[in-house]
């Protein structure tokens, strides 16, 4: 059993395609089918169902990949507990992070990382929370930085780094905004039940913020007219910004606070900023040390805009 077969057949299985396998072995189609044809008569059972347009995995073919990434993942461990012991300050760091708050963080903790390790390339991959986790169970990934609930954590590693609440955000314009705090002061609190002739626009549906907040409308009585639904924070906050409606957001995006009025929920609402990596997955010096500037920096900015990082 060679390595380099075992890579042909799970990028087959990733992509469910010969041909969008071969472009991203950077091998010819014709070459990666006779990889997988010689493979199967080896085996004496076909690992792939061939239809029109795809290739999915047979029975057998889901044993083999299985192990074929649990090999693979050794075989990166094991160079990587090497190199740590040599000394060998090369290499690569995998990193998942979130649209918006993920690649600030990677352009503050980078100077400080690439002084202490200057032969590590940085990866960094901006996807969602449900794709990193994903990533992160297969072995795609070596640091995955999410938000989320408890209930959304799946059966990997996860490093707590702080409690963040979710607030409402309201345009100052809107009289039930009369009772918002000053810019600066600490943030009033208001109750959900009072914004149900609102229009809301928030985030997109199957995010894991969206598990935290869709039940807060629940226990308000009342379901959100929804104007529109996004991926970005930032938009959400430009549209309460802009008068158009209200949201609920993360505290790290409490900002533009001469025109929003934010507001704590009876219930204080929160998620966990933490970061995650595979069970058993050995770090390395190098995802270590990333690993403790980007908690050093998210610890830091929730102090500077007055968060508790409990």
């Amino acid at each position: 059993m060679e390595l380099k077969q075992l890579e042909y057949i799970v990028k087959i299985a990733e992509e469910g395609s010969i041909t969008k396998a071969a472009e991203k072995l950077f091998i010819s189609q014709s070459g990666l089918n006779q990889q997988l044809l010689k493979l199967e008569s080896d085996l004496g059972q076909q690992l792939f169902h061939r239809g029109k347009n795809d290739f999915r995995l047979t029975e057998a073919g889901e044993i083999y990949v299985d192990y074929a990434r649990r090999i693979l993942s050794l075989k990166q461990e094991a160079y990587n507990k090497l190199n740590d012991l040599a000394n060998n300050q090369t290499g690569r760091l995998r990193l998942g992070l979130t649209p918006e708050r993920g690649i600030n963080m990677l352009m503050n903790v980078y100077p400080a990382f690439y002084r202490q390790y200057p032969n590590i390339t940085i990866e960094p991959q901006e996807i969602n929370i449900h794709q990193q986790l994903s990533m992160i169970a297969k072995g795609y990934l070596d640091l995955g930085f999410v938000t989320l609930s408890e209930e959304d954590k799946t059966n990997d590693e996860y490093v707590h780094i702080y409690y963040e609440n979710i607030l409402l955000a309201v345009p100052r314009s809107n009289p039930l905004a009369a009772n918002g705090a000053p810019p600066g002061e600490p943030f009033a609190t208001a109750d959900l039940s009072k914004f149900r002739s609102e229009k809301f626009v928030l985030m997109f549906k199957d995010s894991t913020l969206r598990r935290v907040i869709d039940p807060l409308f629940k226990e308000a009585g009342f379901a959100p007219q929804i104007l529109f639904e996004t991926s970005s924070n930032v938009t959400l906050r430009n549209m309460v910004k802009n008068q158009l409606a209200c949201s609920l957001i993360s505290h790290n995006y409490a900002k533009d606070q001469e025109d929003i009025a934010y507001f704590y929920l009876p219930s204080r609402p929160f998620w966990e900023l933490c970061a995650t990596y595979k069970r058993g997955h050995y770090l390395t010096k190098a995802a270590s040390s990333f690993l403790e500037l980007a908690i050093q920096h998210y610890r830091k900015t929730a102090l500077e805009n007055h968060q508790s990082i409990v």
